[in-house]
């Protein structure tokens, strides 16, 4: 094994880590439901986990961190998927595409879901972890567009719009008697804040609407 696969391998094994650690934190949430947060500590966690508590505490300081990772590490992936859409493909249907496949794919469990963004105790990190789609998305947006990713203000305002639309549908999505997939709540809210038309390539460093065209 080289130098490189080792790294890839300790990444991949911290990685692995991290989400066992969230994964454990979040079902212990579920199960001693609202009222009972409080009561999950950090061994019971590690416990699930099958991790010491130290190894916990090198990965999270909290345990609404660990509850809410999950949606954060997935949050923060949303540029690459971005990226990953053909160069020639209009922002609006790239920006949409690389939503619909990175959150719609599949159905999130409903109950873990709720969890993170109807419980009081958990209000502020599920926020920061739905927004730290933003400085990456950002970033892909700027670099599809050819902006600089500092000056330009258009990339960070539809970044932190998407990232918004997304916080908004997955409440919707969990309104109780609400029978919708995900996926079609999710395209609803993005056809709400992506305008039509197609990324101009010339434009000033204030950005704006001009970045799609004729709207």
């Amino acid at each position: 094994m080289n130098d490189d696969e080792t790294v890839d391998m300790r990444t991949h094994n911290k990685l692995a880590t991290r989400e066992a650690i969230s994964t454990a934190a979040l079902r212990l949430a579920v199960e001693r439901g609202p009222e009972g947060l409080a009561l999950v500590r950090v061994r019971d966690i590690a416990d699930a986990a099958g991790v010491s508590p130290r190894t916990y505490n090198n990965y999270f300081s909290s345990r609404e961190e660990a509850i809410c990772a999950i949606e954060s590490d997935r949050a923060r992936h949303l540029g690459k998927a971005l990226l990953s859409r053909p160069s020639g493909e209009p922002l609006g249907q790239a920006i949409t595409a690389a939503v619909l496949d990175h959150y719609g794919t599949a159905e999130p469990d409903k109950v873990g879901l709720r969890m993170i963004m109807c419980t009081a105790a958990l209000e502020g990190e599920a926020l920061k972890a739905f927004t730290t789609a933003e400085e990456p998305l950002a970033t892909a947006i700027a670099e599809r567009l050819g902006a600089d990713p500092e000056r330009d203000l258009f990339p960070k305002v539809m970044a932190a719009t998407v990232a918004g639309a997304v916080r908004v549908a997955a409440r919707h999505w969990l309104t109780p008697g609400n029978t919708e997939s995900f996926a079609a709540v999710l395209r609803q809210a993005l056809d709400h804040v992506l305008p039509p038309g197609e990324p101009s390539a010339s434009r000033g460093s204030g950005g704006g609407p001009a970045a799609y065209g004729e709207v």
